[in-house]
C-alpha cells in the first residue's frame, strides 16, 4: 500500500517550505507596489509621461489591486486557490514583461494595471491556502504572523530593490524581475501545493 503523506505543520520540511512559497507570494506582490517609486524619472524620460500622467505608473497597480481583490476571492472559491494562484502569477509575469518592454506610456499603465490584476489573484488564494493548510490554531497564528511580517517588510525592500535595478542594469528591470521571480514560484506551486476541489459548491457567480 502506498505511504500516507504526513500532515502538513510548521514543524516538518514540508510545511515550511509551503509556507516559504507563500510567503514568496506575499512578497511578490507587495513589493511590485513600491518597487517603481524610485524608478519614476527615468521612466518619465524614457516613456515620454507627462507629470499628470506619470502618478497612474504606482496608481493604476493600486487601482486594480484592490478593486478586483474581493473577485480573486471568490474565483478562488468556485475555481480552486492552486488554480487561481497559478493563474495570478503567470499574469503577472506576462504583464510584467510587457511592461519592461514598453515603449510608450499607454502600454506600461496597461501593463501596471494587468499586474495588480494578477496580485489581485495570488493574494486572496495564497492567503486561502495557508489558512487551510495549517489547521492548528497555534501553527495558522504562526504562519499568519511571519506571512504578515513578510508582507510589511516588501513594502520597504520594494524601495530599495527598485533604486538597485534603476541605478544598476536600469528602470526597466524593475518590471523584469518579476517574470523571472514567476519562473520559480510556478513550478512550486505545482511541485508543493495539491489540487483542491472549489471551496464553495454553489456554482452561481454573485
Amino acid at each position: 500500500m502506498p505511504a500516507t503523506p504526513s500532515p502538513v505543520s510548521l514543524g516538518n520540511w514540508r510545511g515550511r517550505r509551503i509556507l516559504l512559497l507563500l510567503c514568496a507570494v506575499a512578497f511578490l506582490d507587495f513589493v511590485d507596489a513600491s518597487i517603481t517609486n524610485v524608478a519614476l524619472p527615468h521612466i518619465l524620460r524614457s516613456l515620454h509621461f507627462s507629470v499628470q500622467s506619470l502618478q497612474w505608473v504606482p496608481s493604476a497597480y493600486l487601482l486594480t489591486y484592490g478593486g478586483f481583490m474581493l473577485l480573486g476571492g471568490r474565483l478562488a472559491d468556485l475555481l480552486g486557490r492552486r488554480a487561481v494562484l497559478l493563474a495570478g502569477t503567470a499574469l503577472v509575469g506576462l504583464a510584467s514583461l510587457v511592461g519592461g518592454l514598453a515603449g510608450n506610456e499607454g502600454v506600461f499603465i496597461a501593463a501596471r494595471l494587468a499586474q495588480g490584476l494578477g496580485a489581485a489573484l495570488m493574494l486572496p488564494a495564497a492567503l486561502s491556502i495557508l489558512t487551510t493548510t495549517f489547521t492548528t490554531a497555534k501553527e495558522r497564528q504562526s504562519a499568519l504572523g511571519i506571512w504578515a511580517a513578510i508582507a510589511g517588510l516588501a513594502s520597504a525592500v520594494g524601495i530599495l530593490l527598485g533604486g538597485v535595478l534603476t541605478e544598476g542594469p536600469g528602470w526597466r528591470w524593475v518590471m523584469f524581475v518579476n517574470p523571472i521571480a514567476c519562473v520559480f514560484v510556478i513550478p512550486a506551486v505545482i511541485a508543493l501545493l495539491p489540487r483542491d476541489l472549489p471551496a464553495d459548491g454553489n456554482k452561481r457567480f454573485d
